[in-house]
């Protein structure tokens, strides 16, 4: 499903959508529990809602038709219940020429109204692979400019010298690591999360 203005915002976030994360779902019947984390992870569970914005000096790089076109070690990344991160790029550490804004346009009943981009390099084109806050809502101010990916969308995104996984869902854009404990949100079933 691609995004639209009335059910999904960039970073994952059905609008209007239900806080719930208890033993089960009632509309969709799917089954899911507060795992607890392992040693050095996180359980997507203990995430809060509304989201968190928190900085990461980890470095986060994006690769797309045989280049890096983001790479930081100040990105910030947006947790929320039953989501993997989210990473946002400042602007200055993306190559912002490789970016084209589209018409899409969503929202997010926490962020506010998100951007998109494609991103193109050379002959090839990610459609609407990118997206950006221009004027977040009040408690997530700090994330006004920065970008963030679809890992699903690129060839390759990465935490460190991890790999990330895409999360499931075509509108979903968490990056799935060693580190993410779930059950996560985007797979068959889960959307009423």
């Amino acid at each position: 499903m691609k995004p639209t203005d009335e059910t999904k915002d960039g970073a994952g976030s059905t609008a209007g959508s239900a806080a719930g994360h208890g033993e089960g779902d009632a509309k969709d019947g799917a089954a899911r529990a507060a795992p607890h984390p392992g040693l050095g992870r996180e359980s997507v569970w203990d995430y809060p809602r509304p989201p968190r914005v928190e900085p990461s000096t980890r470095r986060v790089w994006v690769v797309f038709g045989g280049r890096v076109i983001a790479d930081t070690r100040r990105a910030l990344r947006v947790l929320e219940t039953s989501h993997p991160p989210v990473y946002y790029f400042p602007p200055a550490d993306v190559l912002r020429d490789l970016l084209v804004s589209t018409k899409l346009h969503t929202w997010c009943e926490f962020k506010g109204m998100a951007s998109y981009f494609d991103v193109k390099v050379g002959d090839r084109v990610a459609r609407d692979a990118a997206w950006q806050y221009p004027w977040p809502t009040a408690g997530y101010e700090e994330l006004a400019g920065y970008v963030a990916y679809y890992p699903s969308r690129m060839d390759a995104c990465y935490l460190d010298d991890e790999r990330v996984q895409p999360q499931e869902g075509d509108f979903y854009g968490g990056w799935i690591t060693s580190e993410i404990e779930g059950p996560l949100k985007g797979g068959p079933g889960t959307r009423g999360w």
